[in-house]
C-alpha cells in the first residue's frame, strides 16, 4: 500500500470508529420523507411532457460548449433569468450551476478585505464555504436570535472602515431544522445598520408565498434584501440555482463570481426544465396547500408526544432529535425497515448531541405515511 493509500485508509477508520462514516446508497422503493422534491415535480409526468415539449426540434446543442463568457450563452437563459426575476419581484439575475456554485460565487467576491460578513450560525455549508473565500471579516450570531445580531453589528460598526460595508447572511427555512429566520425583525435591523441582507431562500420557494414566490415575498420585503438565492433542485425539480438582485449586481457577479466565469454552463435542457418548473407555478394547477395540510397533520401528531424532542417548524422539514450518531442511525434503520425513507443526521452536520431524524414531507405523501412515522417510533426504544 502507498504512503497516501495508507493515509486515505487509516483516515476512513478513524471516521468510521467515531461513527461519522458516510457512503452512497439508494432509496430502495421506499416512501420519500427523505428528498427535497416537496411539491412532487421531480416524479411529474406532466412536467416531464412539458419539458419534452418544450425541447422538439433539432435546432439545440446537447451541451452548452462552454462557459457563458465564452460559447455557452443564449437568449434562451438570459430571457429565462428575467422570467425567473420578474416573478420573484427582483430587478434581475444571474443563473449559476447549482445552488451552492451561486452561495460560492456570491459571497467569495461579494465581501471585499474592509467589509464585515455576518452569518446566523447555522447557515448552509455553501454559504459558509462562500464565506471562508472572501475576503472579508467573518463573524457569527447565535441561530435566529435577533439581540445578538444587534449586539454584533453595535460592535462591529464601530470597528468598520469609513469604505467598508457590512453584509448579513441568513436562510429563510433552514434545511437542517426546518424553522424559520425571522425576516421582518432582521430586515429592520439590517436597515437601521445599513447592513446589506442575504437570503438563501433554498427551502422556501415553492412552499411559501403566492405562487411559491417564497417567504420574502410573502412577507413583502422583496424590495428591502439586498439578495436572494433561490435554487431549483428542491421544490421545482430541476437543478441550479439563480442570484436575485439588481442588475448591478448581476454585471458585478459576471465579472468576479469565480464559480460562474470558470464554469461550463448547464445545457438547454437544464434551462427547459426550469421554465416548465415556473410555468406550472404560475399556472392555475399550481397548489401547495395539500402541502401544508400535511404539516399541519405532522405537527399535531409530534406536539402531542412528550417522548423526544422535536424542533417546531411549519416547513416541509420536520426534525426529531436523537442525541448521538449510533443511536440515530439504529432509529433510522428501525423506520427503513418499515418502509420509511427517513435518513439519519448525525455530527458534525449538526452540533454533537443535536443529532436528529430529517423528515420531508412532500404533496405526495399521505396521512397514513406520517401516522406509520409515529406509530414505529412510539414502539421503539431511545
Amino acid at each position: 500500500m502507498s504512503k497516501i493509500e495508507k493515509f486515505l485508509s487509516e483516515t476512513l477508520q478513524h471516521r468510521k470508529e467515531l461513527a461519522l462514516f458516510r457512503s452512497l446508497r439508494t432509496s430502495d422503493n421506499l416512501v420519500d420523507f427523505c428528498s427535497n422534491d416537496y411539491l412532487g415535480l421531480a416524479h411529474s409526468a406532466e412536467l416531464r411532457e412539458a419539458v419534452m415539449n418544450e425541447l422538439k426540434g433539432d435546432n439545440y446543442l446537447n451541451g452548452a460548449t462552454g462557459s457563458r463568457l465564452l460559447a455557452g450563452n443564449t437568449v434562451y437563459v438570459e430571457e429565462l433569468e428575467q422570467e425567473i426575476a420578474d416573478f420573484h419581484h427582483a430587478e434581475s439575475g444571474l443563473i449559476f450551476n447549482s445552488g451552492y456554485d451561486a452561495n460560492i460565487g456570491l459571497l467569495a467576491s461579494l465581501p471585499q478585505k474592509k467589509d464585515i460578513l455576518l452569518t446566523d450560525e447555522l447557515i448552509h455549508a455553501s454559504m459558509i464555504d462562500g464565506a471562508r473565500l472572501s475576503y472579508a471579516n467573518r463573524y457569527k450570531f447565535r441561530h435566529n436570535d435577533v439581540a445578538d445580531l444587534v449586539k454584533k453589528l453595535e460592535h462591529l460598526q464601530q470597528n468598520l472602515a469609513p469604505e467598508g460595508h457590512i453584509f448579513v447572511g441568513i436562510e429563510s427555512v433552514y434545511s437542517m431544522d426546518g424553522d424559520m429566520a425571522k425576516l421582518v425583525e432582521i430586515v429592520e435591523i439590517c436597515e437601521q445598520f445599513g447592513a446589506n441582507l442575504i437570503v438563501d431562500e433554498a427551502h422556501a420557494t415553492g412552499v411559501f408565498g403566492k405562487d411559491g414566490k417564497g417567504l420574502v415575498c410573502q412577507l413583502g420585503l422583496q424590495d428591502r434584501v439586498f439578495a436572494r438565492i433561490i435554487t431549483f433542485g428542491k421544490a421545482l425539480g430541476s437543478h441550479g440555482a439563480i442570484v436575485l438582485g439588481s442588475r448591478t449586481l448581476r454585471d458585478y457577479l459576471i465579472n468576479f463570481a469565480r464559480s460562474f466565469i470558470y464554469s461550463t454552463a448547464a445545457p438547454l435542457h437544464t434551462h427547459a426544465g426550469i421554465k416548465c418548473a415556473y410555468q406550472y407555478l404560475k399556472s392555475p394547477e399550481f397548489g401547495n396547500e395539500p402541502l401544508h395540510e400535511l404539516i399541519a397533520f405532522f405537527r399535531e401528531n409530534a406536539e402531542s408526544q412528550k417522548t423526544w424532542e422535536w424542533i417546531p417548524s411549519v416547513s416541509a422539514i420536520q426534525c426529531i432529535i436523537i442525541p448521538g450518531n449510533e443511536n440515530v442511525r439504529k432509529i433510522a434503520g428501525k423506520l427503513q425497515a418499515q418502509g420509511l425513507d427517513i435518513r439519519p443526521i448525525v455530527s458534525p452536520t449538526v452540533p454533537k448531541g443535536r443529532e436528529r431524524l430529517r423528515i420531508c414531507l412532500h404533496t405526495f405523501n399521505t396521512k397514513e405515511e406520517i401516522t406509520a412515522i409515529f406509530k414505529t417510533l412510539s414502539h421503539t426504544e431511545f
